[in-house]
């Protein structure tokens, strides 16, 4: 990367004037209206973070923080908002140029669902074409799935009671596990003046983990390396044979004397022991400084002997993005505290709440490198990582101000934000659907498509093809949401929420209730007029998907014209009627639908398969719980639909759906 000589300059500017204006503070400029190149300038040199150096220095920024208000950080380590841990949103797709493939895409199998091309995500079940590896509980099963009508099972990794394995990666060298584990406590070391922890001395502070497999003799897998963060697992990615693990290191309030508390990492290539990372190999942000560590390392899986890069800042993070190039770690940037006030103080007037932003840091990912490479700063929150999208040199991003239950200028608006390749803003579009929040939005190349949500579901088409002077194109309000939209083709794109229906609430005004599962196909060829050209409702209120809230769930593939997701389904019995309030369906099956879909017939109704048994059904009441036996995921190897759950794996023809095996897990 390059950049102009007088970036550095520019850049030094804007860190004094960040340090002038306070704790957090935010100033960005706003690019004129001129015409500007498409691409931006990329760059080569990036002021560089300060490094603490000292135990002192280290005392010093902690007592600093503690008088920010940071909501999110508790007095615990890494009590703060993971990435996919509670149902949120859906999702976006991100148009990055493809650097390192993650599996070979000519392969007549499905992969999972990610967010950008080349770049994997880790999930609970993984196809290498021959072999299914699904994670149950703390037990992962390999399965030989070829031939379907000989399903065997190979072997099987248990986990003991210290590691809690979230989900996996596969190559065709390396199974690689990522989970949760707990640190022994070490014994405090004596450093000169101040007493250091490598971790907090009540209790066992817990890890971010990746256990690296030899897969290489399925039957017997034997370990070839642990990595170990302190911390939380924030997200991991995978691109090509580097793997990138971020974790969030909360520090409990510090008071000044207090003991210093440092961040420590394990890598078993160097050593079994923990290793404290030092204030010499820690960075911080002058000008918002937050009582965490963010752990960025980076590991080789074709040379496990070569060292883990292990970067290491004083900052926190909620949600992260990565493109091929580049890794970016998002965090809702709350103002500084108050001072109390004597009651004779207080205003007259309530004052409007302060704005919440969103910071995101930058990171060049080389190999198994990364490279802090700059920070930039817009209005608002976001949902989750898709609401973040690199193109063409530029960082685009959707964000929500206000609150929707709010009047006045504090009434939720929502916004896309263009910034160039130094993270300064270069274009915007604001104020987008007030009295509305953002359900949804995909980036796809030169576009974002936005669902925003009240009591219908505006649809938007936003054209980014010019960074500096983006809009909206069109617009679509129909009942309903969108909680995640996934690209079909450049022109037309499906949409998974819920229906609903408008009634009028206590208040007598009109009220929004969700009903069944909806899916939906917009046609946007016309982009000032976008239609919904075909739709399916599954169920009655209260049916539900991880799709919505998870985009791993998906199965999709235009070339065998399938789509498949895991529903759990929700009907009401005859006669049941709807009184001031929409009614609840009762439990009436959970499993896989599969659909059929083009463009001419839209989506077509092909089967549901189900791994409960009939006694299941009989036994059960309004609701149904997490069974062994719920489809969790569908995944298809040549002409065979798979079919897993975490007590078994079921395999059927992809042409009649017609049963081939069933195997007990």
């Amino acid at each position: 990367m390059r950049v102009g000589n007088n970036k550095h300059l520019l850049l030094s500017g804007l860190l004094l004037m960040f340090m002038i204006f306070g704790i957090c503070g935010v100033v960005y400029a706003i690019n004129s209206q001129a015409e500007k190149p498409e691409v931006p300038k990329t760059i080569n040199k990036v002021q560089p973070l300060p490094v603490v150096g000292t135990v002192e220095k280290l005392e010093e920024l902690l007592s600093q923080s503690a008088t920010l208000q940071q909501p999110g950080i508790y007095s615990g380590r890494n009590m703060v908002t993971m990435e996919n841990s509670m149902k949120e949103f859906a999702v976006d797709q991100a148009a990055s140029p493809v650097r390192a493939p993650a599996a070979n895409y000519k392969s007549d199998y499905s992969e999972t669902n990610v967010q950008v091309q080349g770049v994997d995500e880790a999930d609970i079940v993984k196809t290498d074409g021959s072999y299914i590896y699904t994670l149950k509980d703390k037990q992962l099963s390999v399965v030989k799935a070829v031939p379907a009508d000989k399903m065997k099972l190979v072997s099987k990794i248990s986990f003991d009671n210290n590691f809690n394995p979230r989900d996996i990666y596969i190559d065709g060298k390396h199974l690689i596990v990522i989970g949760d584990s707990n640190k022994n406590n070490p014994q405090p070391v004596n450093n000169v003046k101040k007493m250091i922890y490598p971790g907090p001395p009540q209790y066992n502070p817990q890890t971010c983990k990746a256990i690296i497999y030899n897969i290489k003799d399925k039957s017997k897998i034997t370990v070839s390396r642990e990595i170990e963060l302190e911390g939380n697992c924030l997200s991991t990615r995978k691109i090509g044979s580097s793997l990138y693990l971020v974790s969030n290191n909360g520090i409990p309030y510090y008071r000044p004397g207090d003991p210093i508390i440092l961040p420590s990492y394990r890598d078993s290539a160097v050593s079994k022991e923990f290793k404290p990372i030092s204030c010499d190999k820690i960075n911080y942000f002058p000008d918002c400084v937050y009582r965490s560590y963010i752990i960025v390392a980076s590991v080789n899986t074709e040379n496990l002997d070569q060292r883990v890069d292990i970067k290491t800042y004083l900052g926190n993070g909620d949600n992260i993005y990565a493109s091929t190039a580049n890794l970016y770690i998002a965090l809702t940037s709350y103002p500084p505290a108050q001072p109390l006030l004597e009651d004779s103080a207080f205003p007259q007037n309530q004052p409007e709440p302060p704005e919440l932003k969103t910071e995101i840091y930058r990171f060049a990912l080389q190999g198994a490198s990364s490279t802090y490479t700059g920070r930039g700063t817009v209005p608002g929150t976001i949902l989750n990582q898709f609401s973040m999208d690199e193109h063409k040199g530029y960082f685009r991003i959707a964000t929500t101000t206000g609150e929707v239950w709010s009047q006045g200028s504090n009434i939720s608006k929502n916004h896309i934000y263009i910034l160039d390749n130094t993270l300064k803003l270069a274009g915007k579009v604001e104020n987008i659907a007030p009295g509305e929040k953002i359900y949804s939005t995909r980036f796809m190349g030169d576009r974002a498509y936005m669902v925003t949500f009240r009591n219908v579901d505006p649809f938007f088409v936003i054209d980014l093809k010019n960074p500096q002077k983006p809009a909206i194109l069109g617009k679509l309000k129909i009942p309903g949401y969108s909680d995640y939209l996934h690209p079909y083709d450049e022109n037309h794109i499906i949409g998974f929420g819920k229906d609903t229906v408008e009634m009028k609430g206590w208040d007598g005004e009109p009220q929004a209730f969700y009903q069944g599962l909806k899916i939906a196909i917009f046609d946007v060829t016309n982009v000032n007029q976008p239609v919904e050209m075909s739709k399916v409702i599954i169920g009655d209120r209260g049916t539900d998907s991880e799709i919505l809230n998870n985009h791993k769930a998906l199965l999709f593939s235009k070339e065998k014209n399938l789509l498949a997701f895991p529903v759990t389904l929700m009907e009401k019995a005859p006669g049941v009627k709807d009184n001031n309030t929409p009614a609840y369906g009762s439990f009436s099956f959970q499993g896989a639908y599969i659909y059929n879909i083009d463009l001419k017939k839209g989506l077509q109704y092909k089967g549901r398969i189900s791994h409960l048994d009939p006694a299941d059904y009989q036994k059960a009441g309004d609701y149904w719980y997490d069974s062994d036996n719920n489809i969790k995921r569908v995944l298809y190897i040549g002409n065979v639909l798979y079919t897993i759950s975490p007590g078994k794996i079921k395999a059927q023809s992809i042409g009649d759906l017609k049963p081939i095996s069933t195997l007990e897990l």
